[in-house]
């Protein structure tokens, strides 16, 4: 069964598969705890969508630091390095179609 938090004004703020201090137990079907849920899951969804912009601004941000010789690539982590060099292999083998951000 779910364990619900609840503000002052008795509305839901947090859900939770096991017990705790100040939750409430609620019933799996619950439509008050699916509609908190729903929502969270929209919030999710947008924060998924603005993921892969994202990437390539932080990608792009490391290879500024590593252009202008804040950081050494070889700083980064192995696993970092890794992913680095596959997406710019990628990005030359797609001849750098993919303009996510446009010009900016």
């Amino acid at each position: 069964m779910p364990f619900v938090r609840r503000d002052a004004d008795g509305s839901i703020v947090a859900v939770s598969q096991v017990p705790g201090e100040g939750l409430e137990l609620v019933a799996a079907d619950d439509p008050e705890m699916h509609g908190f849920l729903r929502g969270i899951g929209g919030y999710a969804e947008e924060l998924s969508a603005t993921d892969q912009d994202f990437v390539r601004v932080l990608e792009d941000v490391v290879e500024l630091l590593i252009d202008k010789g804040v950081i050494l690539f070889t700083e980064l982590p192995p696993s970092a390095q890794e992913k680095m060099l596959m997406r710019q292999q990628l990005r030359s083998r797609l001849g750098n179609r993919l303009d996510l951000l446009g010009e900016d």
